[in-house]
């Protein structure tokens, strides 16, 4: 099936619900945190499904290997929003639609009137934090951030790239923070009142602040009590040996891996399984990250510096400031 029609849309019928406003970016960039807060509002509806990803290609190749809600035919996606109110806004949250050279085009056919949250991070910090994330999703296998990203232009060729990774497209980092071609995707089909751009940095000084900025940019009541939420830390993998091993036996990869699983599930009910394996993750697999390298972190601000330049003119406001781009020696 092509991707032209695994998301093109029947006769919708009058009941039928599709989101009204978009979170599409980018990873962790307090996506997850905006999402929690944005669906304790009585007046909007999200689904527990985070990040369906439905509308963007690149994310339908293959499927992550993880428990999901699976979200693979228009009829699927329709569903995650059917238990939304008639007078509540819809939204869904997808970091990687910002990414994805599809999901724009995607959504304006769906729902041209829709509202467009976009989530910007500085770059080194989001590289840094993106490639601790796909070693945690095992889409990355190279521990080392300067080698990972050094390893960019041989898996665009086809090397290097890991033989269990399910995203290889991922891998390619500096796609990340093309920003203005990002943004220009959706202000190219989106009039700019639908169009609201968040800086990570000012979400994390004023976590309220900027939830009700969002609140008013929806219509929404703006003036509800918010909690502020901190979801999705950033954690380092302590074992790679161990993190494959428990991720072979929870998706039973292999005779052997999927012979264990098989008697794990036997012998134990689902929710003691899934207490025990998010237990041995949290205590035995994943730890805090080390200290960023500061000299590699100068390294990639100086590289991406014109990135920064672009995007500071695009939006009008000095992110080189914000950043601290202007001091770098």
């Amino acid at each position: 099936m092509t991707a032209s029609t695994e998301t093109r849309r029947p006769r919708r019928s009058s009941r039928e619900r599709l989101p009204d406003f978009f979170i599409v970016g980018q990873p962790k960039s307090g996506t997850t945190a905006l999402y929690q807060m944005l669906r304790g509002h009585p007046q909007i509806f999200m689904p527990n499904t985070k990040e369906p990803g439905f509308l963007a290609a690149e994310l339908q190749v293959r499927k992550p290997p993880r428990p999901r809600e699976e979200v693979l035919t228009y009829e699927d996606y329709v569903r995650l929003f059917e238990a939304a109110a008639p007078a509540q806004r819809v939204g869904e949250a997808t970091p990687f639609y910002l990414w994805s050279r599809t999901a724009a085009g995607r959504i304006a056919e769906l729902q041209p009137g829709a509202r467009i949250i976009a989530t910007l991070r500085e770059p080194a910090s989001l590289l840094r934090s993106l490639h601790l994330l796909l070693m945690k999703i095992y889409v990355e296998t190279e521990p080392d951030l300067r080698k990972a990203l050094a390893l960019e232009e041989p898996r665009r060729s086809g090397s290097s790239v890991p033989a269990d990774t399910y995203w290889p497209d991922l891998l390619m980092y500096s796609e990340q923070v093309r920003y203005v071609e990002q943004l220009r995707r959706y202000d190219s089909l989106f009039p700019p009142e639908q169009v609201l751009v968040l800086i990570y940095d000012d979400f994390r000084r004023d976590n309220e602040g900027t939830v009700r900025r969002v609140l008013r940019f929806l219509d929404v009541q703006d003036g509800l009590p918010i909690r502020p939420v901190e979801a999705n830390p950033t954690v380092r993998v302590r074992s790679q040996r161990l993190h494959h091993l428990l991720h072979a036996v929870t998706v039973g990869r292999g005779p052997l891996s999927a012979g264990v699983k098989r008697a794990v599930k036997t012998l134990t009910p689902q929710r003691v399984r899934r207490s025990a394996l998010t237990a041995t993750q949290n205590h035995v697999v994943f730890g805090d990250p080390h200290p960023p390298d500061d000299d590699y972190m100068i390294e990639l601000r100086r590289h991406f510096k014109g990135e920064v330049e672009a995007l500071s003119e695009y939006l009008d406001r000095d992110l080189l400031s914000l950043w601290g781009y202007d001091r770098l020696a």
